[in-house]
């Protein structure tokens, strides 16, 4: 059997959590979506690292699978919604839980896979990593993340260029702008995180999970108020032509041309 398309496991209270579909670039799919959400509620560890296998962190969606079908997503996956106020159920568990978040992001993180970037509490970049909030080039709005995280991160005017150009940035770019923390060879970015994770799960755990509730409680917008927004517009903004192009054209390998409807 081929094995799941995330991977947890736990050692020393620390949670590892894998994206693990190196072939497609770690692309999200909605058993990846839901995998994601269950590591995280599911975790009874002092801190997360999260990471990918393969050359990239997350492509974001599977356009073929999401964005490029009319398939309607499994019962079981909209039911998750449901549960989550249309927030999206994995980053509602990313960004409600206490436990903390490194992501060691080893290679390309766009769209969705910088959405979860941002939904972590510290971000540790490989030389070979990539950002990019690709959603205006797929004719979206982006989810929650890079609308109540990006802007506190890397302040509105660099936010507002980077999500309405649809730029990607390196590693090095992405340390100056004050996205990640740290930059580090790409046969250090493991033992970086182990080292940052280590300290954090030596302190004591109730500790620091009320820090960590603290920081949201002082710093984090309405979620759910948010989710609800963002999921809205992206459901219209999935029916335009635009949108339809912009996903075309990507599985065609060409430039798009929008047209405004």
């Amino acid at each position: 059997m081929s094995e799941p398309v995330v991977l947890y496991e736990e050692i020393n209270h620390i949670g590892y959590i894998t994206l693990n579909r190196p072939e497609a670039m770690n692309s999200l799919t909605y058993e990846s979506y839901d995998l994601l959400e269950d590591s995280v509620r599911q975790s009874k560890a002092r801190v997360i690292v999260i990471t990918s296998s393969g050359r990239a962190f997350c492509a974001g969606d599977d356009v073929k699978q999401i964005l490029g079908s009319n398939a309607p997503p499994p019962k079981e996956h909209v039911e998750r919604g449901r549960n989550t106020g249309g927030l999206t159920p994995a980053a509602d568990a990313l960004l409600n839980t206490n436990i903390p978040i490194i992501a060691a992001v080893n290679g390309p993180a766009v769209g969705w896979g910088m959405e979860l970037a941002l939904m972590a509490d510290i971000r540790v970049a490989s030389i070979n990593a990539k950002f990019g909030e690709l959603f205006v080039v797929r004719g979206l709005c982006c989810d929650v993340p890079g609308l109540g995280r990006l802007a506190q991160l890397v302040g509105r005017e660099k936010a507002a260029e980077l999500l309405f150009t649809g730029e990607v940035i390196d590693a090095q770019v992405a340390k100056e702008i004050g996205l990640v923390s740290r930059v580090v060879e790409h046969d250090q970015l493991m033992d970086t995180a182990n080292e940052i994770a280590n300290k954090i799960a030596s302190n004591p755990p109730l500790a620091v999970q009320r820090l960590k509730e603290g920081l949201r409680r002082t710093l984090d917008p309405d979620w759910k108020e948010t989710g609800k927004w963002a999921m809205a517009q992206i459901s219209e903004l999935r029916k335009t032509e635009d949108s339809k192009e912009g996903v075309k054209a990507f599985l065609e390998k060409r430039e798009p041309v929008y047209v405004g409807r």
